[in-house]
């Protein structure tokens, strides 16, 4: 019925070659390195082809595949540039879309899914897709009242090829641990899976949006479109206009990245005070600039918009209150305090003792950022951020290895990382310490934190 790659043979051989293709290489740089050129030189190279290799393949295959590779595109910032800069369009193209699934097969989706009169609840329906993603794609079209909508249409077998993509991947998961230096891959595949079933459900996500929605009509800074129909895998959704967030990385103005960094931050903090939801998939396709009536500014006019709410972390109080504490104890130096609330929060399991002011030296420079009044975040800062990490040499590297992230804070912890990998996409001047006061639960209270230039 589709061009997705179904069948567990086909997209299994497809996987399995990745790993091989990493060996290949592997024996090829030792052979280089045998000839006299230089590791670092040869490290990048083999790097690059990996990275080449991987986000053609899940571009393909769609699916889990595509899925991680959307999770993982937003830790681009992290690269060394020499790597990151031969494949940065292609990371962008595969946030923004994918091969698409053929017209005949969206129209016998929409005739299974909504009838075989489907075309009566329509004006118009266009046949080229405006966007592909990992697990569906949408459709501009116009409703039967003349409201211009977008159609997600899941495609056919996307639940089976998305299991079977994330447990293939999770059996290399260590295989692919480089591309992203500081970041352990395991945990994420499985996160990924534990959500698929959510995501597949798109009455589930329709009343995620929806939520979202009306919580955020009418406000200043952030625009979610409304649900207008939702059947079986069919989501039909008001049509929302902007700039791509990606084309605001890749070509946007100064006042444009500022203005769209503040609107992340500034979402990422608010969504769950006010939705006790937290979008979990802040990859640059998921976001627009709606500049509406101001499309040369005043900026602060602006708006977010906000699209697919597939999945969600649900926190009916919002934001647990020992994030903000902690954070608020370690930017005041209260070492010991900092070090009993993270062991009875369980990340840091019993039998194992650190030392309380190495647990600060670890955590103030990732959390620069909210130091002080105004931060510039660059792809400079993430890379040294996770250098630091990654380096076995280093204290924090050590440090790192004995810190365990409990469940209960796996997708809001992935959540925070993207976001921040996205803001240093932008390059972004961001007063984020103002949203996590207004926003977080504990972080402003008794705050003696001092401003200081970014």
């Amino acid at each position: 019925m589709s061009d997705l790659p179904r069948k567990a043979v086909t997209r299994t051989v497809k996987l399995a070659a990745l790993p091989l293709g990493f060996a290949g290489r592997t024996a090829l740089g030792l052979g280089k390195r045998i000839g006299g050129r230089p590791a670092e030189l040869i490290a990048a190279e083999l790097q690059q082809r990996t990275a080449e290799q991987l986000f053609s393949t899940l571009g393909q295959l769609k699916g889990g595949a595509m899925k991680f590779g959307q999770a993982l595109s937003v830790f681009e910032s992290a690269l060394p540039e020499q790597i990151a800069a031969p494949y940065r369009a292609a990371l962008t193209k595969l946030q923004e879309a994918a091969p698409p699934m053929p017209a005949a097969s969206v129209h016998a989706a929409l005739a299974e899914r909504l009838g075989k009169d489907w075309r009566d609840l329509f004006e118009e329906f266009d046949d080229q897709p405006a966007a592909a993603a990992s697990i569906g794609q949408v459709h501009r079209a116009v409703w039967h009242d003349g409201r211009a909508v977008a159609v997600k249409v899941q495609y056919p077998g996307a639940g089976e090829a998305l299991l079977a993509d994330l447990t293939q991947l999770g059996r290399f998961a260590k295989l692919l641990g480089p591309l992203v230096p500081g970041m352990d891959i395991k945990p994420l595949i499985a996160e990924l899976r534990d959500r698929v079933s959510e995501e597949l459900d798109y009455e589930l996500e329709a009343r995620a949006q929806s939520a979202h929605a009306q919580e955020f009509a009418g406000d200043p800074d952030v625009v979610v479109p409304g649900v207008v129909h939702q059947s079986d895998q069919v989501l039909v959704t008001e049509w929302l206009e902007g700039v791509p967030l990606s084309e605001v990385i890749a070509n946007g103005t100064r006042e444009q990245r500022d203005r769209a960094g503040q609107l992340m931050a500034r979402f990422l903090f608010s969504g769950a005070a006010r939705t006790g939801l937290l979008h979990a998939d802040p990859h640059p396709g998921n976001f627009r600039l709606v500049t509406g009536d101001a499309p040369d500014g005043p900026p602060e006019k602006w708006r977010l918009g906000v699209l697919d709410f597939g999945t969600v972390d649900r926190l009916p109080q919002g934001l647990p209150v020992e994030i903000g504490t902690a954070l608020r104890m370690t930017l005041d130096g209260q070492a010991g305090t900092v070090h009993d609330l993270l062991r009875a929060e369980g990340f840091v399991k019993p039998g194992i003792e650190l030392d309380p002011e190495a647990v600060l030296d670890y955590l103030l420079p990732i959390i620069e950022p909210a130091q002080v009044a105004e931060f510039t975040f660059t792809r400079d800062w993430l890379r040294a951020q996770a250098a630091r990490i990654a380096d076995p040499r280093s204290p924090a590297y050590q440090l790192a290895r004995q810190l365990n992230l409990p469940p209960a804070y796996l997708l809001i912890h992935r959540v925070t990382m993207s976001t921040i990998g996205v803001l240093c996409q932008l390059g972004a001047t961001v007063r984020l310490r103002e949203e996590m006061e207004a926003w977080v639960p504990g972080f402003a209270a008794d705050s003696r934190t001092q401003d200081t230039p970014a």
